[in-house]
């Protein structure tokens, strides 16, 4: 009986199925696995639930620290930790206060050159400031300077009621067809502080669910890397977060520029920052991303935080 229920199973267009010997324990502890890194990062001490501030800076000296007589006012830390500057040019210095207790990249000096994080060198990461359990360094959103600031004893951190889930189910683990564009099509994703980032879209996935074709559109987040997904669906705003959730593939075989296949594994959806603090500057699904199809699997709505 068994086997005939996984003979009719791999019948199913579409859907690419794990062999008899895999099925399900080993897809499904899969899955389990992804899921326990995926918490494992958002709770880190520098996760996205260590969020506490996005501070946008003004033109000139913007003084920063804890005290209610400063520019930008921090949730954590001195009462006045220094004065960051932002200039015409778009540079970022910080002048630290003496007694601060700060220090730029691990180094204590008195003033640094902030560098943020559109602007480093490939695989560096942005100056960081520290001050006791806390940091900032600087963000680039559309030209605007920001400090995201971050606190290892953050409240959204230290109340994390955990990720509620979909069940498991295989069937969300779909082989779709992989249609390239060339050249590369340009998409407009608004994004969740009202900026519209312009992403090169190498070509479309095309995947069938319950006898319709569906269509998702891709970027890559940097050169050779995954096929990066904003989507939503008939679940979006109900069951999941409204605005989007994530979802990552690799590359067909064969790569970008020729026909070929690829994974949707939509049991790996999952939400974005924003759904666990309002300091995120997620990106928003775009129309051609909202699927008119409930996809019942990943991650759903977070019960916890802001929303």
């Amino acid at each position: 009986m068994l086997r005939v229920a996984a003979f009719l199973f791999a019948l199913i267009p579409g859907v690419a199925t794990v062999s008899a010997a895999e099925a399900p324990s080993s897809y499904t502890h899969e899955i389990e696995q992804w899921r326990a890194a995926r918490v494992a990062r958002l709770t880190a001490p520098d996760g996205w639930l260590s969020l506490i501030g996005l501070e946008w800076l003004h033109e000139g000296a913007n003084r920063v620290g804890s005290a209610a007589d400063n520019d930008i006012v921090l949730k954590a830390g001195p009462a006045h930790l220094g004065t960051v500057t932002l200039a015409g040019d778009g540079t970022v210095r910080i002048a630290l206060a003496r007694d601060s207790g700060a220090t730029v990249d691990g180094n204590a000096v008195a003033e640094a050159a902030l560098v943020d994080d559109m602007h480093v060198a490939a695989g560096a990461e942005p100056t960081t400031v520290r001050f006791g359990n806390a940091s900032f360094y600087v963000i680039d959103r559309d030209s605007r300077k920001a400090l995201r600031v971050k606190d290892t004893d953050a409240e959204a951190r230290r109340d994390f009621t955990g990720i509620d889930h979909f069940p498991i189910d295989p069937s969300w683990r779909i082989e779709a067809e992989w249609v390239p564009f060339v050249p590369a099509h340009d998409l407009e994703i608004g994004t969740a502080i009202g900026t519209i980032d312009k992403v090169k879209v190498p070509g479309k996935a095309v995947f069938h669910r319950d006898g319709h074709a569906y269509e998702l559109l891709p970027y890559q987040e940097e050169p050779g890397g995954e096929l990066f997904f904003v989507l939503a669906d008939r679940t979006s705003g109900n069951e999941t977060y409204g605005a989007a959730r994530f979802l990552y593939a690799a590359l067909p075989v064969g790569g970008l520029d020729k026909p070929g296949k690829l994974i949707l594994d939509f049991n790996k959806a999952y939400n974005p920052p924003c759904a666990f603090t309002p300091f995120a500057t997620c990106p928003l699904a775009p129309p051609e991303n909202r699927l008119d199809l409930a996809v019942t699997a990943g991650e759903k709505k977070y019960a916890g935080g802001h929303h």
